[in-house]
Protein backbone atom coordinates (compact mmCIF):
# COMPACT_ATOMS: atom_id res chain seq x y z
CA UNK A 1 0.00 0.00 0.00
CA UNK A 2 1.00 3.62 -0.39
CA UNK A 3 2.21 4.87 2.97
CA UNK A 4 -0.09 7.43 4.54
CA UNK A 5 1.97 10.59 5.25
CA UNK A 6 2.45 11.63 8.84
CA UNK A 7 4.10 14.70 10.35
CA UNK A 8 7.34 12.71 10.58
CA UNK A 9 7.22 11.66 6.93
CA UNK A 10 6.04 14.89 5.30
CA UNK A 11 8.42 16.25 2.75
CA UNK A 12 8.80 19.61 1.05
CA UNK A 13 11.44 21.19 -1.17
CA UNK A 14 12.94 24.65 -1.40
CA UNK A 15 11.85 25.31 -4.99
CA UNK A 16 8.21 25.67 -6.02
CA UNK A 17 6.05 25.93 -9.11
CA UNK A 18 2.40 26.10 -10.09
CA UNK A 19 0.30 24.27 -12.65
CA UNK A 20 0.70 25.96 -16.01
CA UNK A 21 4.44 26.35 -15.44
CA UNK A 22 7.27 23.96 -16.31
CA UNK A 23 10.39 25.56 -14.83
CA UNK A 24 12.33 22.29 -14.87
CA UNK A 25 12.47 22.34 -18.68
CA UNK A 26 15.58 23.94 -20.19
CA UNK A 27 13.54 24.71 -23.30
CA UNK A 28 9.91 25.76 -22.71
CA UNK A 29 7.13 23.74 -24.29
CA UNK A 30 5.53 25.54 -27.23
CA UNK A 31 1.90 26.62 -27.17
CA UNK A 32 -0.99 26.08 -24.82
CA UNK A 33 -2.20 22.78 -23.42
CA UNK A 34 -4.06 20.67 -25.97
CA UNK A 35 -6.44 19.09 -23.46
CA UNK A 36 -7.92 19.52 -20.03
CA UNK A 37 -7.68 16.57 -17.64
CA UNK A 38 -9.47 15.52 -14.46
CA UNK A 39 -7.46 12.83 -12.67
CA UNK A 40 -9.36 10.31 -10.51
CA UNK A 41 -7.43 7.62 -8.67
CA UNK A 42 -7.42 5.54 -5.49
CA UNK A 43 -4.14 6.94 -4.19
CA UNK A 44 -4.30 4.97 -0.91
CA UNK A 45 -3.92 1.74 -2.90
CA UNK A 46 -1.45 0.36 -5.43
CA UNK A 47 1.43 2.86 -5.81
CA UNK A 48 1.32 2.70 -9.60
CA UNK A 49 -1.06 5.65 -9.33
CA UNK A 50 1.74 7.78 -7.83
CA UNK A 51 3.79 7.31 -11.01
CA UNK A 52 0.77 8.26 -13.13
CA UNK A 53 0.02 11.32 -11.00
CA UNK A 54 3.53 12.75 -11.06
CA UNK A 55 3.95 11.95 -14.76
CA UNK A 56 0.69 13.76 -15.57
CA UNK A 57 1.62 16.77 -13.45
CA UNK A 58 4.94 17.00 -15.31
CA UNK A 59 3.23 16.95 -18.73
CA UNK A 60 2.63 20.52 -19.95
CA UNK A 61 0.65 19.30 -22.95
CA UNK A 62 -2.38 18.90 -20.69
CA UNK A 63 -4.02 21.25 -18.21
CA UNK A 64 -4.80 19.49 -14.93
CA UNK A 65 -8.13 20.80 -13.71
CA UNK A 66 -8.71 18.51 -10.73
CA UNK A 67 -7.07 15.62 -8.88
CA UNK A 68 -9.66 13.44 -7.16
CA UNK A 69 -8.75 11.08 -4.35
CA UNK A 70 -11.23 8.21 -4.65
CA UNK A 71 -12.06 5.24 -2.48
CA UNK A 72 -11.01 1.60 -2.37
CA UNK A 73 -13.21 -1.30 -1.35
CA UNK A 74 -13.56 -1.35 2.41
CA UNK A 75 -11.29 -4.11 3.68
CA UNK A 76 -8.98 -3.82 0.66
CA UNK A 77 -5.55 -5.33 1.20
CA UNK A 78 -3.78 -2.09 0.25
CA UNK A 79 -5.75 0.02 2.73
CA UNK A 80 -8.62 -1.63 4.65
CA UNK A 81 -10.10 1.43 6.36
CA UNK A 82 -13.44 3.08 5.62
CA UNK A 83 -11.81 6.46 4.88
CA UNK A 84 -9.66 5.55 1.87
CA UNK A 85 -10.73 8.60 -0.19
CA UNK A 86 -9.79 10.88 2.71
CA UNK A 87 -6.41 9.18 2.97
CA UNK A 88 -5.97 9.40 -0.81
CA UNK A 89 -6.27 13.17 -0.59
CA UNK A 90 -3.64 13.30 2.16
CA UNK A 91 -1.28 11.33 -0.08
CA UNK A 92 -1.85 13.69 -3.01
CA UNK A 93 -1.04 16.70 -0.81
CA UNK A 94 2.17 14.93 0.21
CA UNK A 95 3.09 14.26 -3.44
CA UNK A 96 2.53 17.91 -4.34
CA UNK A 97 4.85 18.95 -1.51
CA UNK A 98 7.54 16.49 -2.62
CA UNK A 99 7.65 17.94 -6.14
CA UNK A 100 7.29 21.59 -5.05
CA UNK A 101 3.85 22.03 -6.61
CA UNK A 102 1.79 24.71 -4.86
CA UNK A 103 -1.50 24.33 -6.81
CA UNK A 104 -3.26 22.39 -4.07
CA UNK A 105 -6.60 24.01 -4.92
CA UNK A 106 -7.11 21.33 -7.60
CA UNK A 107 -7.11 18.50 -5.01
CA UNK A 108 -10.62 17.29 -4.14
CA UNK A 109 -11.98 14.41 -2.13
CA UNK A 110 -14.27 11.80 -3.58
CA UNK A 111 -16.84 9.69 -1.81
CA UNK A 112 -15.64 7.17 0.75
CA UNK A 113 -18.60 4.95 -0.20
CA UNK A 114 -19.61 3.15 -3.41
CA UNK A 115 -23.01 3.62 -5.00
CA UNK A 116 -25.87 2.00 -3.11
CA UNK A 117 -27.83 1.57 -6.33
CA UNK A 118 -27.64 2.67 -9.96
CA UNK A 119 -29.99 5.63 -9.57
CA UNK A 120 -28.72 7.44 -6.47
CA UNK A 121 -25.48 9.47 -6.52
CA UNK A 122 -23.01 9.63 -3.67
CA UNK A 123 -22.44 13.35 -3.01
CA UNK A 124 -18.87 14.59 -2.60
CA UNK A 125 -16.74 17.64 -3.37
CA UNK A 126 -15.43 15.66 -6.35
CA UNK A 127 -18.90 15.43 -7.89
CA UNK A 128 -19.31 19.18 -7.68
CA UNK A 129 -15.87 19.75 -9.23
CA UNK A 130 -16.57 17.36 -12.12
CA UNK A 131 -19.86 19.03 -12.99
CA UNK A 132 -18.43 22.54 -12.75
CA UNK A 133 -15.53 21.75 -15.06
CA UNK A 134 -17.57 19.78 -17.57
CA UNK A 135 -20.19 22.52 -17.94
CA UNK A 136 -17.73 25.36 -18.52
CA UNK A 137 -18.61 27.53 -21.53
CA UNK A 138 -15.47 29.69 -21.57
CA UNK A 139 -13.24 27.10 -23.27
CA UNK A 140 -13.45 24.62 -26.12
CA UNK A 141 -10.32 22.69 -25.07
CA UNK A 142 -11.37 19.02 -24.92
CA UNK A 143 -11.85 17.54 -21.46
CA UNK A 144 -10.66 14.05 -20.49
CA UNK A 145 -11.67 12.25 -17.31
CA UNK A 146 -8.90 9.77 -16.54
CA UNK A 147 -9.63 7.14 -13.92
CA UNK A 148 -7.30 4.50 -12.54
CA UNK A 149 -9.62 3.08 -9.89
CA UNK A 150 -13.35 2.87 -9.32
CA UNK A 151 -15.89 5.13 -11.03
CA UNK A 152 -18.07 6.21 -8.11
CA UNK A 153 -17.53 9.95 -8.43
CA UNK A 154 -17.95 10.04 -12.19
CA UNK A 155 -21.14 7.95 -12.02
CA UNK A 156 -22.46 10.20 -9.26
CA UNK A 157 -21.72 13.26 -11.36
CA UNK A 158 -23.56 11.95 -14.41
CA UNK A 159 -26.50 10.85 -12.25
CA UNK A 160 -26.60 14.34 -10.76
CA UNK A 161 -26.14 16.20 -14.05
CA UNK A 162 -26.62 14.03 -17.17
CA UNK A 163 -25.54 16.89 -19.47
CA UNK A 164 -21.90 16.18 -18.66
CA UNK A 165 -22.09 13.03 -20.83
CA UNK A 166 -21.70 15.22 -23.90
CA UNK A 167 -18.85 17.26 -22.46
CA UNK A 168 -15.99 14.87 -21.71
CA UNK A 169 -14.20 11.68 -22.73
CA UNK A 170 -13.64 8.99 -20.11
CA UNK A 171 -10.36 7.04 -20.14
CA UNK A 172 -10.66 4.14 -17.70
CA UNK A 173 -8.10 1.60 -16.57
CA UNK A 174 -10.27 -1.33 -15.63
CA UNK A 175 -12.71 -4.06 -16.51
CA UNK A 176 -12.43 -7.71 -17.47
CA UNK A 177 -11.04 -8.94 -20.76
CA UNK A 178 -13.38 -9.02 -23.75
CA UNK A 179 -13.90 -12.67 -24.67
CA UNK A 180 -13.09 -12.23 -28.36
CA UNK A 181 -9.90 -10.25 -27.67
CA UNK A 182 -8.04 -11.83 -24.74
CA UNK A 183 -8.09 -14.46 -22.04
CA UNK A 184 -7.88 -13.63 -18.32
CA UNK A 185 -4.54 -14.30 -16.62
CA UNK A 186 -3.99 -17.46 -14.59
CA UNK A 187 -5.88 -17.43 -11.27
CA UNK A 188 -7.43 -14.06 -12.15
CA UNK A 189 -9.90 -12.30 -9.91
CA UNK A 190 -13.32 -13.12 -11.41
CA UNK A 191 -14.16 -9.41 -11.37
CA UNK A 192 -11.24 -7.17 -12.28
CA UNK A 193 -9.80 -5.14 -9.37
CA UNK A 194 -10.84 -1.61 -10.38
CA UNK A 195 -14.27 -2.75 -11.49
CA UNK A 196 -14.82 -4.54 -8.19
CA UNK A 197 -14.36 -1.26 -6.29
CA UNK A 198 -17.83 -0.21 -7.48
CA UNK A 199 -19.55 -2.43 -10.04
CA UNK A 200 -22.73 -0.34 -9.96
CA UNK A 201 -20.81 2.82 -10.82
CA UNK A 202 -19.20 1.11 -13.82
CA UNK A 203 -22.63 -0.10 -14.90
CA UNK A 204 -23.86 3.50 -14.83
CA UNK A 205 -20.94 4.53 -17.04
CA UNK A 206 -21.18 1.61 -19.50
CA UNK A 207 -24.86 0.79 -19.58
CA UNK A 208 -26.90 3.69 -18.27
CA UNK A 209 -25.09 6.77 -19.62
CA UNK A 210 -24.06 8.24 -22.96
CA UNK A 211 -20.50 9.00 -21.85
CA UNK A 212 -17.77 8.70 -24.48
CA UNK A 213 -15.62 5.85 -23.18
CA UNK A 214 -12.08 4.64 -23.88
CA UNK A 215 -11.37 1.44 -21.95
CA UNK A 216 -7.97 -0.06 -21.10
CA UNK A 217 -9.01 -3.50 -19.82
CA UNK A 218 -6.99 -5.81 -17.62
CA UNK A 219 -5.14 -7.64 -20.41
CA UNK A 220 -3.84 -4.31 -21.73
CA UNK A 221 -2.83 -2.58 -18.51
CA UNK A 222 -0.93 -5.77 -17.65
CA UNK A 223 1.33 -4.96 -20.62
CA UNK A 224 2.74 -2.00 -18.69
CA UNK A 225 5.63 -3.85 -17.06
CA UNK A 226 8.86 -2.26 -15.91
CA UNK A 227 11.76 -4.24 -14.54
CA UNK A 228 13.28 -3.77 -11.13
CA UNK A 229 16.50 -2.75 -12.91
CA UNK A 230 14.61 0.01 -14.71
CA UNK A 231 13.06 1.17 -11.46
CA UNK A 232 16.45 1.19 -9.74
CA UNK A 233 18.40 2.88 -12.54
CA UNK A 234 15.77 5.12 -14.15
CA UNK A 235 13.56 6.02 -11.16
CA UNK A 236 15.31 5.53 -7.80
CA UNK A 237 18.49 7.14 -9.15
CA UNK A 238 16.67 10.37 -10.05
CA UNK A 239 16.87 12.05 -6.66
CA UNK A 240 14.42 12.17 -3.74
CA UNK A 241 11.23 12.09 -5.85
CA UNK A 242 12.39 9.06 -7.78
CA UNK A 243 13.56 7.34 -4.61
CA UNK A 244 10.16 8.00 -3.03
CA UNK A 245 8.41 6.34 -5.99
CA UNK A 246 10.78 3.39 -5.93
CA UNK A 247 10.44 2.88 -2.19
CA UNK A 248 6.64 2.86 -2.42
CA UNK A 249 6.84 0.19 -5.12
CA UNK A 250 9.48 -1.81 -3.26
CA UNK A 251 7.09 -2.21 -0.32
CA UNK A 252 5.21 -4.61 -2.59
CA UNK A 253 7.85 -6.06 -4.91
CA UNK A 254 10.29 -6.88 -2.11
CA UNK A 255 7.74 -8.10 0.40
CA UNK A 256 8.22 -11.57 1.88
CA UNK A 257 5.85 -14.00 0.21
CA UNK A 258 5.25 -17.70 0.72
CA UNK A 259 6.41 -19.96 -2.07
CA UNK A 260 8.46 -18.89 -5.10
CA UNK A 261 9.64 -15.31 -5.32
CA UNK A 262 7.89 -12.80 -7.53
CA UNK A 263 9.23 -11.94 -11.01
CA UNK A 264 11.47 -8.89 -11.02
CA UNK A 265 8.90 -6.68 -12.73
CA UNK A 266 6.14 -4.33 -11.68
CA UNK A 267 3.03 -3.27 -13.61
CA UNK A 268 2.60 0.50 -13.75
CA UNK A 269 -0.89 -0.14 -15.00
CA UNK A 270 -2.26 3.38 -14.57
CA UNK A 271 0.36 5.00 -16.81
CA UNK A 272 -1.73 4.68 -20.03
CA UNK A 273 -3.82 7.52 -18.61
CA UNK A 274 -0.86 9.78 -19.40
CA UNK A 275 -0.04 8.13 -22.72
CA UNK A 276 -3.58 8.48 -24.12
CA UNK A 277 -3.99 12.14 -23.17
CA UNK A 278 -0.65 13.96 -22.85
CA UNK A 279 1.28 11.92 -25.42
CA UNK A 280 -1.07 11.93 -28.40
CA UNK A 281 0.32 12.59 -31.87
CA UNK A 282 0.96 16.21 -32.86
CA UNK A 283 -0.25 15.84 -36.46
CA UNK A 284 -3.85 14.63 -36.74
CA UNK A 285 -3.91 14.32 -32.97
CA UNK A 286 -4.86 10.92 -31.63
CA UNK A 287 -3.44 8.03 -29.64
CA UNK A 288 -1.70 6.93 -32.81
CA UNK A 289 1.11 4.85 -31.30
CA UNK A 290 -1.33 2.57 -29.49
CA UNK A 291 -3.99 0.30 -30.93
CA UNK A 292 -7.70 0.13 -30.28
CA UNK A 293 -10.95 -1.22 -31.65
CA UNK A 294 -14.23 0.65 -31.88
CA UNK A 295 -17.33 -1.32 -30.99
CA UNK A 296 -20.80 -0.75 -29.55
CA UNK A 297 -20.59 -0.25 -25.79
CA UNK A 298 -21.72 -3.50 -24.17
CA UNK A 299 -23.93 -3.78 -21.12
CA UNK A 300 -21.83 -4.51 -18.05
CA UNK A 301 -23.21 -7.35 -15.92
CA UNK A 302 -22.98 -7.88 -12.17
CA UNK A 303 -20.28 -10.55 -12.61
CA UNK A 304 -18.07 -8.27 -14.71
CA UNK A 305 -18.98 -9.87 -18.03
CA UNK A 306 -20.24 -8.01 -21.08
CA UNK A 307 -23.48 -8.40 -23.03
CA UNK A 308 -23.43 -7.14 -26.60
CA UNK A 309 -25.71 -4.23 -27.52
CA UNK A 310 -25.38 -3.74 -31.30
CA UNK A 311 -27.26 -0.44 -31.30
CA UNK A 312 -25.38 1.14 -28.37
CA UNK A 313 -23.03 4.12 -28.65
CA UNK A 314 -19.50 3.35 -29.82
CA UNK A 315 -16.57 2.98 -27.43
CA UNK A 316 -12.85 2.39 -27.78
CA UNK A 317 -11.31 -0.78 -26.40
CA UNK A 318 -7.51 -0.58 -26.35
CA UNK A 319 -5.64 -3.72 -27.32
CA UNK A 320 -2.02 -2.45 -27.15
CA UNK A 321 -0.32 0.57 -25.59
CA UNK A 322 3.01 2.17 -26.52
CA UNK A 323 5.05 1.36 -23.44
CA UNK A 324 8.29 2.66 -24.96
CA UNK A 325 6.98 6.19 -25.45
CA UNK A 326 5.09 6.13 -22.15
CA UNK A 327 7.93 5.02 -19.88
CA UNK A 328 10.80 6.78 -21.62
CA UNK A 329 8.89 10.05 -21.36
CA UNK A 330 8.30 9.44 -17.65
CA UNK A 331 11.96 8.57 -16.97
CA UNK A 332 13.20 11.72 -18.72
CA UNK A 333 10.71 14.02 -17.01
CA UNK A 334 11.75 12.65 -13.62
CA UNK A 335 15.38 13.42 -14.51
CA UNK A 336 14.47 16.95 -15.58
CA UNK A 337 12.52 17.56 -12.38
CA UNK A 338 15.36 16.28 -10.19
CA UNK A 339 17.94 18.43 -11.97
CA UNK A 340 15.79 21.52 -11.34
CA UNK A 341 14.91 20.67 -7.73
CA UNK A 342 18.55 20.00 -6.86
CA UNK A 343 19.80 23.31 -8.29
CA UNK A 344 20.47 25.82 -5.50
Amino acid sequence: MTRIPTDEHRSSVSRSWSLGESPWQDLPSPGAAAARVIIDNDFAGDPDDLYQLIHHLLSPGVEIRAVIGSHLREGDGFYPGADSATQAVAIVHDVFARIGLTSTEVIVEGSNLPLGDRATPQPSPAVDAIITEALRTDTDTPLYYVAGGGLTDLASAVLTEPRISERLTVVWIGGNEHDDLALPPPDAMPIEYNLLIDVRAAQVVFTDSELVLWQVPRDVYRQCLVSDAELRRRVAATGPVGRYLYDETAVITHADRPGPGAPETYALGDSPLVLLTALRSHFEADTSSSRHLVRPTPALEDDGSYTARPDARPMRVYTQVDTRLMFEDMFLKLQELDAWLSTP
